[in-house]
């Protein structure tokens, strides 16, 4: 595995693009959100996104998929997005918050069958840059918080060493869950699981 340290408040562009590239060759990788820590993937490439669950150990036909969007633009080409949602969104993101709409047919085969895309847009410059430099979505799981509560990144890379690629070093994440706000629905969005920040 390699480690790329990026700073937050000054990101590497060498190191996006070097990260960029192994996202586009169908490699796995751990990045920072604003949330944890999370395992990723070209969200585009189904063989990665199969690797993903492997790593996870998740079946990503009874596993809701999440992406990483670095806007709500991008977002729009991969999920149906009306003006209720749209407006939810805006007022809260980029943020903690993980938006299930309803999947676009622009989706690889891996989400066929699903009614539902989890949309995230992290307030986290490095996730940001990662997907606005890709061009299109990352798919994310978030790497599982250890019994002992040592999340550090070095840690992490320890566990995923042989697993994937390459590792971001983005310094620690809060480690608190993103809200997961369900808005197939979006006159009554509902919250299913409580996160960091109340939705405005």
């Amino acid at each position: 595995m390699r480690i790329l340290r990026i700073y937050p408040t000054s990101i590497n562009e060498q190191y996006i693009d070097d990260a960029v590239e192994r996202l586009r060759n169908g490699q796995s990788m751990i990045l920072p959100t604003d949330t944890l820590y999370a395992i990723g993937c070209d969200a585009l490439n189904s063989t990665a996104i199969a690797d993903v669950c492997r790593i996870k150990g998740i079946n990503p036909q009874k596993t809701p998929l999440s992406v990483i969007c670095a806007s709500l633009s991008q977002a729009a080409d991969y999920a149906r997005i009306d003006n209720r949602a749209f407006r939810l969104m805006k007022d809260n993101l980029p943020g903690p918050f993980t938006f299930l709409l309803p999947a676009a047919t622009s989706l690889p085969k891996a989400f066929k069958g699903r009614h539902t895309v989890g949309i995230r847009i992290p307030a986290n410059p490095i996730a940001l840059a990662l997907a606005e430099a890709l061009g299109h979505p990352i798919l994310t799981t978030s790497v599982p918080l250890s019994d002992d509560g040592d999340n550090t990144p070095e840690t992490i890379a320890i566990h995923y060493d042989s697993q994937v690629s390459v590792m971001i070093d983005g310094g620690e994440c809060p480690e608190i869950p993103s809200a997961i706000v369900d808005c197939t629905d979006s006159s009554a969005p509902q919250i299913l699981r409580e996160g960091p920040l109340d939705l405005r």
